[in-house]
């Protein structure tokens, strides 16, 4: 057994999609491998069989294992639903809302829980591919760290420091990290790799010597700019924040508003596989396009708070035009939950107990509060098969839930949809990944490819550029440390 820890020198440097590729790699080797993240912060989230939640990042990394997602792959997740607050998830169970401040001083409390769940990943795998959390260089955080170095110094895992050369000042950020760290804390680091290089990594061989020599770090090699990376689903909502203007290719166009607290957006992914549908995802300040065939409201981390932000941005405006000219409205989860007449929250889950108004373009309501509903299930949808999941909280009901949008293989139902057929509301997250429950949604030509098989695909070809690119005999080696280190 072993394991072996990628941290970041900060957010976004592609820490997901290298775990993701080299739990693949390792896989590829004939190996048992489990991704895990001690501590994830994300809206994204995937269901496990058993009814639990975990980041979407590490759903990914299980396929990418050729394992089912279990909540020991990332035993503590902060799902965000304001500025300083987060719904904290346990072992894949709520366990309450927490304010930025009892967060940093509650944490400690739960590396012991962490590291039960690293332990249980460790006796079922050759290798535990680790993935940290922000930045390592975070020392003003470090005190009761449990995603990075003192999750690193707890399990004895030996840590591979990841740069970014795309943002730029990779030598600077990986050498400032090692003058920032705690001299136990750079002790665990083995050594470092480059990620995101465009062009021949060969060139970057001065590079790679001179933060050796600041560092006293070896390299782990030079991964180039992974173009298939694009096709994996998002956890951080720093892509909608990245996204470029729109493309001009498919005829019919899909259209998401991104909310403030957007949740679960890569239901949407499935979409960009289709060569005639042209996925369109409206930032704030921006209408939702005219010409869109079908308008989808995403899943929300704060319903009420979100439904204010779509008055805000005028888009309640915009849904109401675009159904006088009969174009169609599908709500997923928070989106189902804004379109129907008003949504309760006695208990004040969200923050305030209060009762709002919603867009009306249901016939329903909805009271939060309840059990979370957290399952995985199938069944068909209009007419067509569907593979997806539940994950919420409250319960919907009214005139419009007698036609509903899907039909569980148990016989359970699900959803609701307006009496003219244009509007719809459904609580399944992943509903989209089929290909013939897209072309249910659009008359869309031709086959399309499932979106699990794109995905699949993608993990594949990642693989064989970190193969090629990385010093993965090393890297194996390396995580054989684990053992010698566990309980220092």
């Amino acid at each position: 057994m072993g394991a072996v820890m990628f941290q970041g020198t900060g957010s976004d440097v592609g820490k997901s999609v290298l775990v993701a590729g080299l739990c693949r790699a390792f896989s590829n080797r004939g190996l048992r491998v489990r991704p895990f993240k001690p501590q994830n912060m994300s809206n994204n989230a995937a269901v496990t069989a058993d009814g639990g939640e975990i980041g979407r990042a590490q759903a990914t990394q299980a396929l990418a294992a050729r394992v089912a997602p279990e909540v020991d792959m990332n035993p503590v997740l902060l799902k965000p639903q304001g500025d300083r607050t987060s719904q904290l998830v346990v072992h894949g169970r709520v366990r309450g809302v927490l304010q930025a401040a009892n967060w940093r001083r509650g944490r400690e409390g739960l590396m012991p829980e962490v590291l039960a769940s690293f332990s249980r990943s460790m006796a079922q795998a050759d290798v535990v591919v680790v993935e940290g959390a922000g930045s390592a260089a975070e020392v003003n955080l470090r005190a009761g760290d449990i995603a990075n170095m003192g999750f690193a110094r707890a399990a004895g895992v030996p840590v591979v420091l990841v740069g970014d050369i795309d943002r730029g000042g990779v030598i600077a950020s990986l050498s400032g990290t090692r003058v920032v760290l705690d001299p136990a804390d750079a002790a665990l680091v083995a050594g470092f790799l480059v990620n995101k290089f465009r062009g021949d990594p060969a060139l970057f061989a001065d590079g790679l010597t001179a933060i050796a020599s600041h560092t006293g770090w070896r390299s782990f090699g030079v991964v180039p700019w992974l173009a298939e990376a694009a096709r994996l689903p998002s956890e951080d909502a720093v892509v909608l924040q990245k996204a470029g203007p729109r493309g001009s290719g498919g005829r019919i166009v899909v259209a998401c508003p991104v909310t403030r607290h957007i949740a679960n957006f890569d239901d949407l992914d499935p979409w960009r596989l289709e060569p005639e549908v042209e996925l369109v995802m409206v930032p704030p300040g921006t209408p939702i396009p005219a010409e869109a065939a079908l308008v989808v409201l995403p899943g929300s981390k704060a319903t009420i708070a979100d439904l204010r932000f779509v008055r805000e941005q005028g888009w309640d405006i915009d849904l109401a035009a675009h159904r006088r000219r009969g174009g169609a409205i599908l709500g997923l989860c928070g989106g189902y939950q804004m379109l129907g007449r008003a949504v309760a929250d006695p208990q004040g889950i969200e923050g305030t107990a209060e009762t709002v108004a919603g867009l009306g373009l249901l016939d329903v309501e909805t009271v939060l509060g309840g059990t979370k509903a957290l399952v995985q299930v199938a069944g068909q949808a209009r007419g067509a098969p569907f593979q997806g999941y539940e994950m919420h909280m409250g319960l919907t009901t009214g005139p419009d839930a007698v036609r509903p949008v899907a039909r569980y293989d148990d016989g359970r139902v699900d959803g609701a949809t307006s009496e003219d057929g244009l509007v719809a509301g459904s609580y399944v997250h992943g509903l989209f990944g089929l290909a013939a429950q897209r072309r249910a949604w659009l008359d869309v030509a031709g086959d399309g490819p499932d979106h699990a098989a794109s995905v699949d695909a993608a993990l594949d070809a990642i693989a064989a550029r970190l193969e090629a690119h990385l010093d993965i005999d090393a890297l194996l080696t390396l995580s054989r440390r684990a053992d010698d280190h566990r309980g220092e």
